[in-house]
């Protein structure tokens, strides 16, 4: 499985991946994107099959990225890890088309749970 983790921040990319590794992804591919205008042409390009997305970034925020994965019908699963909690957050992200929302902080533990639902 090849996993896109895009994030503004380095340092964050670096923790999902960690802890990705942690919950037993070990022998999946790991890709980074740093904002959502280079998420959207490496899953043009890649073709994942799951995304990680920040919510809020610079040049293209990711409930605009997954509008624009949905609106060009790209099959991905996608979802967010992100500081935004709301429930009006987690709505807007359902209702895009999102199949979960983390919020930051998180476990592995907490991450597996996540997953386990999607992947299965």
């Amino acid at each position: 499985m090849k996993i896109l983790v895009v994030d503004d921040s380095k340092a964050m990319r670096m923790i999902v991946i960690r802890s990705l590794k942690q919950a037993g992804f070990t022998k999946h591919t790991t890709i980074e994107a740093s904002n959502g205008r280079e998420a959207l042409e490496l899953i043009q390009s890649e073709k994942p099959d799951l995304v990680f997305s920040d919510w809020n970034m610079p040049e293209m925020k990711g409930i605009e990225l997954l509008q624009k994965v949905r609106e060009a019908e790209i099959p991905v699963r996608f979802g967010f890890i992100t500081s935004e909690s709301s429930p009006e957050t987690k709505q807007q992200a359902t209702a895009a088309g999102a199949e979960f929302v983390l919020t930051k902080p998180f476990t592995p533990e907490s991450l597996m749970a996540t997953l386990e639902p999607v992947l299965s």
